[in-house]
C-alpha cells in the first residue's frame, strides 16, 4: 500500500470537530446536542450583504483577481483607516478565510525547520498551519490564574534562537477570549524590533471587545511597519463563516508581493463571497452596538452559572467569544466524548471542545475545555445546568 507523508501523519486533528460522529451519533439516538464547542455565531448574517448576493446580475461568474478585486480592497482601506490602521489597497491581499491568510503568511516568511513563538493556549490550526509548511511551534504558556495575560518578556527571550521568525497572537484571543491591552502590544513590538521578527496578529475578532476596553491593532504602532501583519476576516465580524473571505495586511512590500504570488497560484478569491463582503462593509455601527451588548450578556450569564458549579475555574474574557473553563476532571477528552456517547439529561446533552488541543505543550489542558457562548442565554443556562449534571454522574 502506498505510504503517507510524515507531514500528513504529523497532521494534528482538530479538537473542534474530532468529536462531530459522536455528536451525529447522539443525534441519531434523539438526543438533542447543545453546541458549545464551535465558533459558528447564531448572530444573523448582514442583510446589506445578501442581498448583494441576490440582487447582483451577473451572466458570467468569473475569476476575481487574485489579490482580490480593487474596489474591495479600497473599501477595506477605508474600513481599517476608521479603525486607527493608515493603509492603502496595496497593503492588502485577499484571500480564501483568515486560514489562507496564515497559510499564505507563514508560507511566505518562514522556511521548513523554521520556528514561529506562539502564547498557549492558542487557536488549534495554528498548529495545523505550521505542520503543513514544516514549521515548528514553540509555544510560551499563559495561565487561567491570572486570566491567560501576555507572558513576561523574559518567557519569550530565553525561547528565540536563530530558527525563530515570528511571534503570533490572536486578539482579542481564541479560544481564551483574552484582550491584550496596548501595553503588552508595545511590550511585543519591543521584542520583535529587538530581534529582527515578525509580529503576527490575528484581529479577526478585532469588533469583540468588552467593559469599556478597546482594541489595538499591531499596524497602529509606529516604528514596526516592517515587522508588522494583521491577519483577518469577514467570518465572525459579520457572521459569514461560510464566505470564507479573510485577508492579510502589512506594510512589508517584499512580504505582500510575496504572499501575491501564493496568491496567483490558488488562482482567486470566490466571486460571489467577494461581493457579499464587499457589501457588508456597509454594515451600521448599530449591527456591531446590538452584537456586543448581546455577547455581553451571554458572557455574563455564561460565567455567572459556571461559577456556581462545585470545582470549576473559569477565566473572565474580554473579547471574542469564547472562555475556557477548568473542570473538576482528570481528562476533558474523555469528559467531553463521554458526554456525547454515553450521558444525557432529559435526553438532552452538550458538545464542548477538549482544551488540550489547543495547546502544544505536553499534558497542558488536560482538565480545562474551551465554551463558546454563541448559543441565546436560555440555551446557555441549560446547557451548564447539564454540564454540571454530566459532572456528578462522570465524577461518582
Amino acid at each position: 500500500m502506498p505510504s503517507i507523508s510524515k507531514k500528513g501523519l504529523q497532521m494534528p486533528e482538530s479538537p473542534i470537530r474530532k468529536l462531530v460522529p459522536y455528536a451525529e451519533d447522539a443525534k441519531k439516538r434523539g438526543t438533542k446536542v447543545f453546541h458549545l464547542n464551535i465558533g459558528q455565531p447564531d448572530i444573523k448574517t448582514p442583510q446589506v450583504a445578501l442581498d448583494a448576493v441576490k440582487n447582483n446580475e451577473l451572466q458570467t461568474l468569473a475569476y476575481a483577481r487574485s489579490e482580490g478585486s480593487e474596489e474591495y480592497r479600497n473599501k477595506l482601506a477605508n474600513y481599517y483607516i476608521n479603525n486607527n490602521i493608515n493603509v492603502a489597497a496595496e497593503n492588502i491581499v485577499v484571500t480564501t478565510g483568515g486560514s489562507e491568510a496564515l497559510l499564505f503568511t507563514i508560507g511566505s516568511i518562514t522556511d521548513p525547520g523554521d520556528e514561529i513563538i506562539i502564547p498557549e493556549p492558542f487557536y488549534a490550526n495554528y498548529n495545523g498551519f505550521s505542520t503543513a509548511s514544516g514549521v515548528t511551534v514553540v509555544p510560551v504558556i499563559s495561565k487561567i490564574e491570572n486570566n491567560f495575560a501576555l507572558p513576561k518578556i523574559e518567557d519569550f527571550e530565553k525561547l528565540i534562537t536563530k530558527r525563530t521568525k515570528a511571534i503570533l497572537i490572536c486578539n482579542p484571543g481564541n479560544p481564551t477570549g483574552y484582550l491584550y491591552s496596548k501595553e503588552e502590544i508595545e511590550k511585543l513590538k519591543k521584542i520583535v524590533l529587538n530581534h529582527d521578527l515578525y509580529l503576527i496578529a490575528d484581529e479577526v475578532y478585532r469588533e469583540f471587545t468588552y467593559d469599556g476596553l478597546h482594541h489595538t491593532s499591531v499596524l497602529s504602532l509606529e516604528g514596526i511597519e516592517q515587522n508588522a501583519i494583521v491577519i483577518d476576516s469577514v467570518s465572525k465580524r459579520y457572521s459569514m463563516c461560510g464566505a470564507r473571505i479573510g485577508c492579510i495586511v502589512s506594510k512589508n512590500d517584499n512580504f505582500i508581493k510575496t504572499a501575491i504570488k501564493f496568491a496567483q497560484a490558488r488562482l482567486s478569491p470566490p466571486t460571489y463571497a467577494l461581493i457579499a463582503s464587499e457589501a457588508a462593509l456597509d454594515t451600521p455601527q448599530s449591527y456591531f452596538d446590538d452584537v456586543k451588548e448581546e455577547y455581553v450578556d451571554r458572557r455574563n450569564t455564561l460565567i455567572t452559572e459556571l461559577n456556581k458549579i462545585e470545582g470549576v475555574k473559569v477565566a473572565n474574557p474580554k473579547g471574542a467569544f469564547y472562555c475556557v473553563a477548568e473542570l473538576p476532571v482528570k481528562d476533558s477528552d474523555h469528559f467531553a466524548q463521554w458526554m456525547l456517547e454515553e450521558f444525557n439529561y432529559n435526553n438532552e446533552t452538550v458538545m464542548v471542545a477538549p482544551a488540550s488541543g489547543f495547546y502544544s505543550t505536553e499534558g497542558e489542558g488536560k482538565n480545562q475545555v474551551r465554551i463558546a457562548y454563541v448559543l441565546n442565554k436560555k440555551d446557555l443556562i441549560r446547557s451548564v445546568e447539564i454540564i454540571a449534571e454530566a459532572l456528578k454522574q462522570y465524577n461518582s
